[in-house]
């Protein structure tokens, strides 16, 4: 999880959850928490798939969904939630995943 200023430059670095083999869980509290604290503008959101395949679960996009509605609600909106695999990423937002305006 990375916390960016007003010009994108991150502000602080976060490991907020550590998953299981095929899951982890994550709630906008633990998300925005540090967000509020520390007056951030916006975020970015990162997992790794132990799979290797960065390929979106339907819980990826849900979380995703979930957190950017929060990050509407204060303010403080998602920029990007990239999930890594072997050598490779998929960044949704190049997907147009995250693309809905604050």
């Amino acid at each position: 999880m990375s916390y960016l200023d007003t010009q994108n430059r991150i502000l602080l670095e976060r490991c907020l959850t550590v998953g299981l083999l095929n899951s982890s869980l994550v709630h906008p509290r633990e998300v925005f928490g540090p967000a509020m604290t520390h007056g951030a503008a916006s975020l970015i959101l990162a997992h790794n798939h132990p799979s290797g395949d960065p390929e979106p679960s339907p819980e990826d996009l849900a979380v995703t969904v979930q957190l950017m509605e929060s990050g509407c609600l204060l303010g403080i909106p998602v920029r990007d939630h990239v999930i890594l695999g072997d050598s490779t990423y998929v960044s949704l937002a190049e997907r147009g995943c995250t693309s809905r305006k604050v």
